[in-house]
């Protein structure tokens, strides 16, 4: 059975019509006049905060009928394209335009919500150190006064050995606590990690929740399918960075899964061929973090029966390439 999170509707399949693609800009003319029709959501979002917090299950919404997609364009050699509009770009939600754009802007300083996770499985032991010294100097970089962090590893459990901070002492501390050794059980860890270090926030403003994943790849432990995982993500609001271990010249199943993961999450899988290139792994991430745009509109036909919805955004000039998450979740109705 095909899972909807991991591949494309018929719709989408389908060459998109440009004038259809441009129909979320009709919409975005009558901006200023939504920005004032959502005011009253606004004012209703403690209650909506309230219910998120007895419903673990959430969306990528920060309002009820509100998406927050952020993205990343580049071009076909991979670098980042800055400064462009919304006129740029086109969009279907569930194979139909939005009914309104309500915000979109390039985002470089929307506070991070990052988590480092680090495979501590035995498989990776002669390659661990350089891994931690790679991970402290892109949290060192990265981490701004509003950003904050969490460290963990991951075997056959999860090893949460530092929560949420913007301390970088303290984030140092717990990457030099982890230690590898025993089986892996990647899924699992990813799954648990989005259920309860990403699902439960709740900010205030809109955040970007990242992870980085340092693996192989290969899991031979877990209980949740690689499509669990995923769909915990999305969920959960996070992209997905991977960093593969796996240096030798072949690549194997473990490249596929990382690829698979980072691909439906927005994020995006790096191979080195060396171990010295995980370094330039996190510095590419951190790149792409600061080079990012950020949209919020208004899905048409919004069903609250917390159902998955597509995301197909494109660039209209075929030089460039969007990186974006696949879908989310519709909120799930009122009890």
């Amino acid at each position: 059975m095909n899972d909807p999170c991991l591949t494309s509707s018929p719709f989408l399949r389908r060459v998109l019509p440009v004038a259809m693609l441009l129909a979320i800009f009709g919409a975005a003319s009558g901006l200023q006049a939504q920005q004032q029709d959502s005011a009253p959501a606004a004012a209703a979002a403690p209650a909506a905060d309230a219910q998120q917090s007895e419903e673990p299950i959430t969306t990528i919404k920060v309002q009820a009928n509100e998406v927050n997609l952020i993205f990343t364009v580049v071009d076909k050699k991979g670098r980042f394209i800055k400064d462009l509009r919304r006129e740029n770009f086109g969009l279907l939600d569930d194979g139909r335009p939005p009914s309104a754009v309500l915000d979109f802007r390039q985002q470089t300083n929307l506070p991070l919500r990052v988590g480092i996770m680090l495979d501590t499985s035995s498989s990776i032991r002669q390659r661990f150190q350089f891994e931690q010294d790679s991970a402290i100097e892109f949290l060192l970089q990265v981490l701004h006064l509003n950003d904050r962090a969490f460290v963990e590893g991951f075997d056959i459990a999860t090893d949460l050995e530092q929560p949420f901070t913007n301390n970088i002492d303290l984030l140092n501390q717990g990457i030099r606590k982890l230690r590898p050794g025993g089986g892996t059980a990647m899924f699992d860890s990813l799954y648990k990690t989005c259920r309860d270090q990403m699902l439960t926030l709740h900010e205030a403003t809109a955040v970007r929740r990242a992870l980085i994943l340092v693996s192989d790849g290969d899991d031979n432990y877990s209980r949740v399918e690689e499509s669990d995982a995923i769909k915990m993500c999305q969920r959960a609001q996070t992209i997905v960075y991977a960093i593969s271990t796996n240096v030798s010249p072949s690549k194997d199943k473990g490249d596929d899964v990382l690829r698979q993961i980072a691909e439906a999450t927005g994020g995006q899988a790096f191979y080195p061929v060396k171990i010295e290139d995980v370094a330039t792994g996190f510095h590419n991430i951190e790149e792409e973090l600061r080079s990012q745009y950020l949209l919020v509109y208004r899905p048409a036909g919004l069903k609250m029966d917390g159902s998955f919805r597509t995301i197909y955004l494109q660039a209209l000039d075929p030089r460039f390439h969007v990186r974006a998450q696949k879908g989310y979740f519709s909120p799930r109705p009122l009890q």
